[in-house]
């Protein structure tokens, strides 16, 4: 297991002339990159990485992420940043990068090598706990962190990772948006990816009561569960085409001269959507319909609905978690009294 974090402020000469090849100073009405290039137009490769970004201030799970991660709260017995890794992992990705924040130290801690733990449990000769602690964490997944100084936005997020993506195709997963499938959501994506060398966004069906902000509009399916964008919108109102982002990407290196250019005059956040919708212009990003069950737990109740539907599949818990649910009486709430 090998774990590095690289400050976005302190970055190696190798590593800021990487991030400083392409990068653009003047705004978003500059020249677009040429659509003849082949190499943005058909990014090809293996994706051996994937980008977690987890920097977000959390407000939408306040007082729980006043001083714990958000990424490191608990659906039964994982946090859900493990759930996303595991997920990538599962797809064949070994490289895991982290854009992360000083709040977020608990991060790179579930993800090092508990020494004390794991010699507890071989001292105390509960082997079968310390086998399934070392089998979560694959020895060959390589775990790389990279600072955001300050939050602002999705799109300057990925902009921090840069150096240690490259010039490669790559993942990205956005580990409060947890999606339980037979086949893992981001593999679903790289099949699609494999066969058409187009960047990919795994999209769901709207269900009522979604108030999600990033829609898509979509033309017409041309391949099984495959459609082409159309437009990026965020508004919570929005009934594009019924579908919404469902927290995974696979983008190729074009994305990242879009993200380098300012946002717009009073824009406070660089968005990973606008730059999409700027894509659009030089070449075409394709939708997949995920399958799978998704959750939202960026907000209180995705964060329940989760925890009850992976209580009800763990292979230890389900019986009991199923008894203890069907003797759960009527509960009235009781007024808080301050």
């Amino acid at each position: 297991m090998r774990t590095e974090t690289i400050p976005e402020d302190d970055m190696s000469p190798a590593y800021a002339r990487k991030r400083n090849t392409s990068r653009r100073s003047s705004g978003l009405h500059e020249r677009q990159p040429a659509a003849h290039d082949e190499r943005l137009l058909k990014p090809r490769g293996t994706v051996r990485k994937a980008v977690f970004p987890v920097a977000g201030l959390d407000t939408g799970l306040l007082p729980a992420t006043k001083a714990a991660p958000k990424e490191m709260l608990t659906v039964v017995d994982k946090p859900l940043i493990h759930y996303a890794v595991e997920e990538a992992a599962a797809a064949g990705i070994r490289e895991m990068i982290f854009v992360t924040n000083r709040n977020k130290r608990a991060i790179e801690d579930h993800f090092d090598m508990a020494y004390e733990l794991e010699t507890t449990l071989a001292q105390q000769d509960r082997e079968n706990e310390l086998r399934h602690l070392r089998g979560m964490f694959p020895p060959d997944v390589r775990y790389l962190y990279v600072r955001q100084s300050e939050y602002t936005g999705l799109g300057s997020a990925l902009r921090c990772a840069r150096p240690l993506v490259g010039d490669e195709p790559f993942a990205l997963i956005l580990p409060d948006e947890l999606i339980d499938s037979e086949t893992p959501a981001i593999a679903q994506l790289l099949k699609s990816f494999y066969a058409m060398h187009q960047p990919v966004v795994g999209v769901q069906r709207r269900e009522p009561g979604d108030n999600a902000f990033d829609t898509l509009r979509t033309g017409a399916s041309y391949r099984e569960r495959t459609h082409h964008v159309v437009r990026f919108a965020r508004d919570a109102r929005s009934q594009d085409d019924g579908f919404v982002a469902a927290g995974r990407y696979v983008l190729g290196p074009s994305i990242f001269p879009y993200l380098e250019r300012l946002p717009e005059t009073g824009a406070a956040e660089v968005g990973l959507h606008d730059a999409l919708q700027a894509m659009l212009t030089q070449e075409p990003i394709l939708a997949y319909e995920l399958s799978g069950k998704r959750f939202s737990c960026r907000t209180k109740l995705g964060l329940l609905s989760a925890t009850v539907h992976f209580g009800l599949k763990h292979p230890e818990l389900a019986g009991p978690f199923r008894e203890l649910l069907r003797n759960i009486g009527p509960v009235t709430p009781k007024p808080i009294e301050v």
